[in-house]
């Protein structure tokens, strides 16, 4: 009599040989509104620390000690305004290269499935 309680294993090998252009399009694209999100956050809470602990001020003295008014002009400019300016621009940037970036990756897979052949993907119950 054979033992019940062994169970065979199942095993399913496929192959990824076509990337849909639209759906990576979409994918990247809510990919880096998530990584834009962020990017804001830690702008945000970079310039909080830096304000609560006093070192842009700190540091605008230190400057005005050494150079004088030249020195001190060098920090007047980074204020809370500038500073998320900037952020908000490096966010929309990588908005549109992580986007443009998923899309080019997709269209540069399926030219290299015909190379090679496409991705071995092995699905297995254990």
């Amino acid at each position: 009599m054979a033992s019940r309680g062994k169970k065979q294993k199942k095993r399913a090998t496929m192959r990824l040989v076509y990337i849909d252009f639209w759906s990576a399009l979409k994918i990247s694209f809510l990919v880096s509104i998530i990584v834009a999100v962020i990017t804001v956050a830690l702008g945000l809470g970079a310039w909080w620390l830096l304000d609560r602990f006093g070192v842009v001020g700190s540091v605008s003295a230190f400057l005005a000690d050494i150079a004088g008014d030249q020195g001190a002009a060098l920090v007047a400019g980074l204020t809370f305004s500038n500073v998320m300016t900037f952020t908000l621009v490096v966010a929309l940037l990588e908005v549109i290269v992580v986007s443009a970036l998923g899309a080019i990756f997709a269209a540069l897979y399926n030219l290299a499935v015909h190379v090679v052949g496409g991705w071995k993907v092995t699905f297995g119950s254990d």
